[in-house]
């Protein structure tokens, strides 16, 4: 309980920080310009860094996970995709685990029933979960470019239209907002609820949940709730995109919780095991091509080697080879 109670603490305190801030101390300043720049570099530095980080370690071997006929002979039909033999079917699969999970599709689960029996199932849900929550959080991402620039890009125009193609409260009810809830409400439930996954969970695997929750919350709070005002909050938005430190307008403290849990998102991003958003174009076992009967991979740590025939190696040992009674060639 104690690893749940921590992040969700954490995260009540982050959201609790900036509304007593800018509501009873005037912290606009502070939590609408200053924190946000400071959040953008260190994410922005810090995942270039971590990618750098990782693009410059060498890869020994090919260590392609495959699990399809390699390509081989002309009359075997190789798998394109699970066994890459070129960099584009090896991009194909990092795509499609990139937008489809497709590793995570084909995942299965194994738990223990009465015997005791080890039985294996389909793990769908999580794979339908997961997916759910990632693509959500994209769209909503995506549709926030509106805010971003004067003019709204077509892409966010397009997708507030068909987000909100329901139209059944005012302002337009977004689908998204109601699945990304959902989908974490899912993930966090499968922790709790599944022993083995509650064993094996830390405070680090729920603080991200709780923290994209909050956002999130707080985000259909101030469209359907507490509503600020939509043209003050793009204002401000690009007053940070042209990089004026002119102090905010009047928007509310409901705004600034929002911004400042997006920005403490920004600041644990590079640090936590958020990154993979980018390692997993970095995947060796995911992006190299399996061609290794085609090509031979040298092993960049690998160091020369000084061989010694056997005659010099006689020359050395001679003597002590005479003591033990050991055949020599040369007296």
């Amino acid at each position: 309980m104690k690893k749940i109670l921590m992040p969700l603490g954490m995260v009540t305190v982050l959201a609790l920080v900036p509304f007593v801030g800018v509501q009873y101390a005037g912290l606009d300043y502070l939590f609408g310009v200053l924190i946000p720049y400071l959040a953008a570099a260190v994410f922005l530095f810090g995942f270039v860094f971590r990618m750098a980080d990782w693009l410059r370690r060498p890869v020994p071997y090919n260590i392609t996970t495959t699990c399809g006929q390699e390509k081989s002979l002309d009359w075997i039909r190789p798998n394109k995709i699970e066994s890459p033999s070129n960099p584009f079917f090896a991009a194909v699969r990092v795509l499609s685990e990139v937008l489809l999970f497709r590793s995570l599709f084909r995942n299965t689960r194994a738990e223990l029933r009465k015997g005791p029996d080890l039985v294996y199932g389909s793990n769908k849900w999580l794979w339908l979960g997961g997916l759910v929550f990632h693509w959500s959080l994209l769209v909503i991402v995506l549709r926030h470019a509106r805010f971003f620039f004067v003019m709204v890009p077509g892409l966010a125009e397009a997708l507030d239209q068909y987000d909100s193609f329901f139209d059944i409260t005012l302002p337009s009810f977004y689908v998204t907002d109601a699945l990304a809830l959902s989908a974490a409400t899912f993930l966090f439930v499968r922790r709790v609820a599944d022993a083995k996954m509650r064993l094996i969970s830390l405070p680090t695997d729920y603080f991200p949940l709780f923290l994209i929750g909050g956002i999130v919350v707080v985000g259909v709070l101030m469209r359907y709730i507490a509503k600020v005002d939509v043209m003050a909050v793009k204002d401000q938005m690009l007053r940070l995109m042209s990089f004026s430190f002119d102090p905010p307008g009047e928007i509310g403290a409901l705004f600034y919780v929002h911004l400042f849990l997006v920005c403490m998102l920004l600041l644990y991003f590079p640090f936590s095991k958020l990154v993979h958003m980018g390692a997993i174009f970095l995947s060796p076992t995911r992006a190299m091509v399996n061609n290794s009967r085609e090509k031979m991979h040298v092993n960049p740590w690998r160091q020369p080697m000084k061989f010694r025939t056997y005659r010099e190696y006689e020359d050395e040992f001679r003597e002590k080879m005479k003591k033990a009674k050991l055949p020599v060639e040369k007296e």
